[in-house]
């Protein structure tokens, strides 16, 4: 007779602990958060640079920073919040310093997730259509639009957490908020226009 293995649930230690435990030297502490958000921070910065090469390097430089300033990290915020702040304030400075042009193959190289279920390859290839519309039309708005687009709707913060981010009213955020999305509205009917030529 087979004895039955107890259910083990894997110990999942939260950020708080994480942090005060990195905060008394314990490198691995910082290690799990950086295993724990390093993928989510460097999808949100590939599509806000439209580079993943730069995306990697900006993700890098957000947690070496990070490890710098964690004793200045109050809790006030999540820390992914705090993070992305970090990431965001970097790779908008890069952006000043070089200011590149996006272009259709850096905005292709951020599509490559594959869909969870299997797909026709005719569904496959719409899909990778409206991908790539919609990254098109994300590389044609403002770095300010684009940024706060993808604050909301890809990242899903709070209005709230954004006007913190970006150091303006709330009002700000729904007024710019608003304003990209039409833009983006606008870009998708030119891309989509452009592409039935």
């Amino acid at each position: 007779r087979r004895q039955r293995r107890p259910n083990v649930e894997p110990i999942v230690i939260d950020d708080a602990t994480l942090i005060t435990d990195a905060l008394r030297g314990n490198t691995d502490a910082f290690g799990q958060l950086v295993c724990r958000y390093q993928d989510r921070l460097y999808n949100a910065m590939v599509h806000l640079i439209g580079s993943c090469d730069e995306a990697y390097d900006v993700v890098q430089d957000a947690f070496v920073q990070a490890f710098v300033k964690l004793p200045t990290f109050e809790g006030h915020a999540a820390f992914y919040t705090w993070l992305y702040r970090i990431a965001f304030n970097l790779a908008i400075s890069n952006r000043r310093r070089k200011r590149p042009m996006l272009s259709v193959e850096h905005t292709r190289e951020m599509t490559g997730e594959e869909p969870l279920e299997m797909a026709s390859p005719d569904d496959a290839v719409q899909r990778d259509e409206r991908v790539q519309q919609v990254q098109r039309g994300l590389a044609a708005l403002s770095e300010e639009h684009r940024a706060i687009l993808i604050m909301r709707e890809m990242e899903g913060f709070s209005y709230e957490t954004i006007a913190e981010m970006l150091d303006v009213p709330i009002g700000t955020v729904r007024s710019r908020l608003n304003r990209a999305r039409m833009q983006l509205r606008e870009q998708l009917k030119e891309v989509m226009q452009e592409d039935v030529k």
